[in-house]
């Protein structure tokens, strides 16, 4: 019997001690009590094509969170959310806060750098999701129901499934493509099984 009880504390020490980057499995859902930090946190597509968590441009200190793909070896970023307001500190985390939204907030949690300014009734009900087409979804558990998307803002990049032009049921204009380094420099194009193609915006 404690020949037992020893290897029993054995595995379970061996446990205790393994980085917790091992013993997590990566999600694709952030939820009220799961934010996303910018200490190396990530959400993974359920297929583990794209990664959504913080990165840092070349030559820069500011931080963002944005999606990229997860297998290409030089780290291709196809969305952003605080484009406009980078993370100046290593304090970044990207959480669904008290409202039911999506925020991002640095070293003082008062003043968010971006959000999704989407208020829900009950915050515990919704989760942001990373779908295998690289959008970042806010959905209402059980229903499914999108209440907020990213592709709804894109940035640089247009993908396949991304929808530009009028709303006419939301009157949300989806057309503004962004970079981070500059807002009118070129933007690109990536249709699916078709070349690249560039258009910039007058």
């Amino acid at each position: 019997m404690s020949s037992s009880i020893e290897t029993f504390i054995q595995i379970l020490l061996l446990f205790l001690l393994l980085p917790s980057s091992i013993c997590q499995l990566p999600l694709d859902a952030l939820t009220l009590d799961r934010p996303i930090r910018i200490d190396g946190d990530v959400l993974v597509s359920s297929n583990q094509i794209f990664v959504l968590g913080f990165f840092s441009p070349r030559n820069s200190g500011h931080h963002y969170a944005g999606v990229w793909y997860n297998k290409i070896l030089e780290k291709t970023i196809i969305w952003v959310a605080n484009r406009d307001n980078p993370v100046n500190d290593s304090y970044g985390v990207l959480s669904i806060n008290g409202d039911g939204g999506l925020v991002i907030q640095g070293k003082d949690p008062t003043t968010p750098l971006w959000s999704t300014n989407v208020t829900l009734s009950s915050p515990n009900n919704f989760t942001a999701k990373l779908l295998d087409t690289g959008n970042l979804v806010l959905l209402e558990n059980g229903s499914q129901r999108v209440v907020w998307e990213g592709f709804d803002y894109p940035s640089d990049t247009l993908l396949p499934s991304m929808k530009i032009g009028l709303n006419r049921q939301s009157g949300l204009e989806k057309q503004s493509l962004k970079t981070i380094q500059n807002q009118q420099t070129m933007s690109k194009l990536h249709p699916a099984k078709t070349k690249d193609q560039t258009f910039s915006k007058q």
